[in-house]
């Protein structure tokens, strides 16, 4: 199997991870730093969201330079240390990409706007209002407002799916492909091992630009727009990355609500590799509706031959525990599950410590979509500032002082423990890190599965998402290998699941 297909995958946010230089953000050394760390939490690679030069309107997914590091995080030399000190501890890196859109300060969309006459003015979507004025068309930008602005410089409007500041690229242009497939050159060449693509499905578009239906006059693009004529450019980045050694990977973010909707971006195995499924990150609590989820999405990924990717937290939405009401029994049953489906399973940097969103008083908030509260800083020590050189961009996630890496480190009751043994489990069982997947029978409120590796390698996983405990009736004789609570680990297991409890079993006397 390609390494990505049994890895699992951790997001840093690096804005938010640690800061090494005493500006209250974030940096490159910082991460550099916490190598160790992520090798003894277990984790196989790293994607770190953008890191490039940029305005910052929306912190980083504005990129002015895709060949660059931005000053606030380091340097292009830097990063190379960065990378090759990752390789030796066989960590992999993948960087974000942001296909869709650049920043209106990149050089790109500067000359664009220019003159109408610019070589580059079709790089980007420029369009005359309609008859008697307005837009060109309906649609609206993720971040509130239409997704047009005009430009009195030249006459016409651009599109923008998000800020204003984010002007969208013409993929239909040989020219934007072209520079587009440079910058993946550029990094790979460096020895990055992939990237994750940022709302990857929205570069194809209808070159009529028509209006969105009624129904939908009121939405943004973001979670409905699906083009075919995205594939074929999907295709094409395929070829760039397959033409590396190395099983470069690329992960698309495709926001689109079903997972059968997702399967066409995987193509014949020749776009992404592999495709976000958000199916748990907003799911209730609720073991039915958990396992409705997960069957769904295994008939339509399996059926397809596709390779299936799970994540419950990340830098767009609430943490899963803040989301879960803060109970860390949920979280902790959560995880359990999470790092047993069959797929690649994708962390987010702070969920192994059990955070919580932070609380951000209105004037400390600067997100454009008010995503603060998930990007608060990592706590690494006890005492303020917690491991960081200076007070933080943001503001502390809640019990900072006890929920800090370094404290949980010496608890092996903690929350971050559990992370490391499922990570450990998933890592020596073939069936939990490549096996099959089925459900199985279950009590009311508990979710069931087994996974079963080639080599007859086996495992079930039982996760009791009720506020009483269950017994489950079990035939064969099983040994507990990961308990969520931490109890009868190494011992038989007779099918009593606690309040709110998970275990991982294995066949055993």
């Amino acid at each position: 199997m390609p390494w990505w297909k049994t890895a699992v995958l951790y997001q840093i946010y690096p804005r938010s991870f640690l800061d090494t230089d005493g500006d209250g953000i974030g940096d490159l050394e910082g991460v550099r730093s916490k190598l160790g760390y992520l090798r003894w939490l277990g984790v196989d690679g790293v994607w770190l969201s953008p890191i490039y030069r940029s305005p910052m309107a929306d912190f980083g997914y504005d990129v002015s330079d895709h060949r660059d590091v931005d000053p606030v995080f380091g340097d292009l030399e830097g990063f190379d240390r960065l990378l090759g000190d990752a390789h030796v501890r066989d960590i992999k890196i993948l960087l974000d990409w942001v296909p869709n859109h650049t920043s209106d300060r990149h050089p790109w969309f500067v000359d664009s706007r220019s003159t109408r006459d610019s070589p580059r003015r079709d790089w980007y979507f420029w369009r005359d209002g309609r008859a008697g004025g307005g837009p060109p068309n309906n649609w609206r930008a993720a971040f509130g407002g239409g997704a047009w602005t005009w430009d009195d410089a030249t006459g016409q409007w651009y599109l923008h799916l998000f800020l204003p500041e984010q002007p969208d690229l013409n993929w239909a242009n040989a020219g934007v492909v072209e520079a587009m497939h440079g910058v993946l050159r550029f990094w790979l060449d460096r020895g990055v091992d992939g990237f994750r693509a940022d709302v990857v499905h929205l570069i194809g578009k209808d070159a009529a630009l028509p209006d969105q239906p009624p129904e939908l006059a009121e939405i943004d693009l973001v979670g409905v727009h699906d083009h075919p004529s995205a594939h074929p450019l999907l295709r094409g980045i395929r070829a760039v990355l397959d033409s590396y050694a190395g099983d470069r990977v690329m992960v698309g973010e495709v926001n689109l609500g079903s997972p059968r909707l997702l399967v066409p971006y995987y193509g014949a195995g020749d776009e992404l590799h592999m495709v976000f499924n958000f199916s748990l990150l907003w799911a209730p609590w609720e073991a039915a509706r958990w396992a409705e989820r997960i069957v769904e999405s295994e008939a339509a990924l399996a059926a397809a031959g596709a390779w299936p990717v799970w994540v419950l937290s990340n830098h767009d939405t609430p943490r899963h525990r803040t989301r879960y009401g803060g109970s860390e029994a949920r979280a902790r049953v959560a995880a359990g599950v999470l790092l047993t489906l069959r797929g690649t399973p994708f962390l987010y940097a702070g969920e192994e410590l059990g955070l919580c969103d932070a609380e951000i008083p209105e004037e400390r908030r600067v997100d454009p979509g008010r995503r603060d509260g998930c990007r608060a800083p990592i706590p690494w020590h006890e005492d303020p500032p917690h491991g960081w050189a200076a007070e933080p961009w943001l503001p502390w996630p809640p019990d900072a002082g006890t929920r800090d890496a370094g404290s949980l480190a010496w608890d092996e009751a903690s929350m971050l423990h559990l992370y490391r043994r499922l990570l450990a489990a998933r890592r020596r069982s073939p069936a939990l890190h490549a096996g099959s997947w089925r459900l199985l029978d279950a009590p009311a409120g508990v979710l069931a599965y087994e996974r079963l590796g080639d080599d007859g390698d086996r495992r079930q996983v039982w996760a009791n998402f009720g506020d009483d405990p269950v017994s489950c009736r079990v035939t064969d004789a099983w040994v507990v290998e990961v308990s969520t609570t931490g109890r009868g680990e190494g011992l038989a297991w007779d099918g009593t699941l606690g309040t709110t409890d998970a275990v991982v079993v294995r066949p055993g006397g």
